[in-house]
């Protein structure tokens, strides 16, 4: 027994690091903590062809191909696939890229089976163009490889009119920013019942107010990398016509290189709270506060609904970690519900679908993976705008910059768990490739 008592003290030290460690991991990805994610992802897409005809109003899949970049190595075997079921018919097309010795490419085509976890249908949005524009990017879409991919009726934001009983039992099936999984309907209701105007319903509820308006609505849409330290493209952001802006956006001191307008800024509770705790130091007391600007939720939470609804009513939030004893202050003491808006998880888990689908889903952090909230922020962008110019994202050439514009000291660009950086970027080289964004590099 004197010499059997300390091994089984020691495997119960083991056993209780390991269980420390797992449990440090889960907290890291809900609270979307930094952790090393060094090994490099590959380009999978998944995407569909929609019948905007169906009789459901949503828009079905079917088999379709498309030539986009990812390794042969990296395809799903549905066969093994954890997430592969057999009553599951529909089919999507991947396209691998293989280059031979000569240089050539060659696309293969894969067709994996869809798991109902991922959703393969989506509501239809009749929101109508809000300019003539004759060279907008839904219509070079048309002559891209991404014509096939690209929505142009996908809901980009929620309102109102998208709570209805039949649409909560289609979308709880769908947890975190990809549905109403773990939302309430009573939460729903009250929220989404007060988002009814037209400035809830369309990006740019301004524009027809506008008195010098242009041909095409022109868009910057700025990231917070560091490759703007220096750069001195403040101006010219500030010239577009409006100006999107994510998380911890620090202005001031930072105007010459990132301007001074927000006419958006996307977050959610969440990477809005961190944005205060990380940055707060360097700089980021809030949101940015201005008559112009308008804040679009990325619900992944029931947080992000009661949050919106005690702004915009001004009134206590009485549940949840934002449990206050008065209206939320974070957007100015003028903001009215005209000054939200909110992502449809249509939307969310159409990008995940079709313009992110990563390696990360087939493994442990599919539960946590979404796109970063930049990448909704610049594929809201696309879908929206007539024009988008991108600042401030991740490009080849990243490593010869900081993290973020604002950093004191240089810093690494950090990797999170939870997104798929790496592959964000190629899709942002590929945007910018085929005519779709104009993407800052500092070349």
């Amino acid at each position: 027994m004197m010499i059997q008592l300390p091994r089984r003290l020691l495997l119960c030290f083991i056993a209780l690091v390991g269980i420390g460690l797992f449990a440090l991991f889960v907290v890291c990805m809900e609270l979307q903590i930094q952790m090393p994610w060094e090994k490099p992802t590959s380009f999978n897409i998944k995407h569909y062809r929609y019948n905007e005809n169906n009789s459901l109003n949503y828009q079905q899949s079917s088999e379709n191909e498309l030539k986009i970049s990812v390794k042969q190595s990296d395809l799903p075997d549905p066969s093994t696939t954890k997430y592969t079921q057999p009553h599951i018919t529909n089919l999507n097309t991947i396209a691998s890229r293989t280059v031979p010795e000569d240089g050539t490419e060659i696309f293969i085509p894969v067709k994996p089976t869809i798991a109902e976890y991922f959703g393969d249908q989506y509501a239809v949005d009749d929101v109508p163009s809000q300019t003539d524009c004759p060279n907008n990017i839904r219509k070079r879409v048309l002559q891209t490889n991404f014509s096939e991919t690209f929505l142009q009726t996908i809901p980009v934001l929620q309102w109102a009119k998208h709570f209805t009983p039949e649409e909560y039992q289609r979308l709880k099936r769908y947890s975190g920013a990809h549905g109403w999984g773990g939302v309430s309907v009573d939460v729903l209701n009250s929220s989404l019942g007060i988002l009814n105007t037209s400035a809830n319903r369309l990006m740019f509820d301004d524009w027809e107010q506008r008195k010098s308006r242009s041909q095409c609505i022109r868009c910057a849409v700025v990231g917070n990398g560091g490759i703007l330290n220096g750069s001195k493209k403040g101006k010219e952001i500030d010239e577009h016509d409006y100006v999107f802006r994510v998380n911890g956006a620090i202005l001031k001191g930072f105007e010459e290189d990132v301007g001074s307008r927000t006419s958006f800024y996307t977050f959610s509770t969440n990477t809005m709270r961190n944005s205060l705790r990380g940055y707060g130091g360097l700089g980021f007391k809030g949101p940015p506060v201005s008559n112009e600007t308008r804040y679009i939720f990325l619900p992944d939470h029931d947080r992000d609904y009661i949050l919106m609804r005690a702004a915009a009513t001004h009134t206590v939030i009485e549940e949840g970690p934002e449990r206050s004893t008065t209206p939320p202050k974070y957007f100015g003491e003028n903001v009215t519900v005209k000054n939200f808006k909110m992502y449809h998880p249509d939307f969310v888990r159409y990008l995940r679908n079709r313009f992110l689908y990563s390696n990360l889903l087939k493994t442990g952090a599919r539960r946590y993976y979404r796109p970063t909230t930049g990448a909704v922020m610049l594929l809201a962008a696309l879908h929206t705008c007539d024009q988008v110019d991108a600042y401030g994202y991740m490009t080849p050439n990243w490593t010869s910059f900081s993290d973020h514009y604002y950093d004191r000291t240089i810093k690494p660009v950090r990797f999170y768990a939870n997104h798929d950086m790496r592959m964000e970027m190629r899709l942002w080289k590929q945007l910018h490739e085929a005519g779709l964004i104009n993407l800052f590099t500092r070349n």
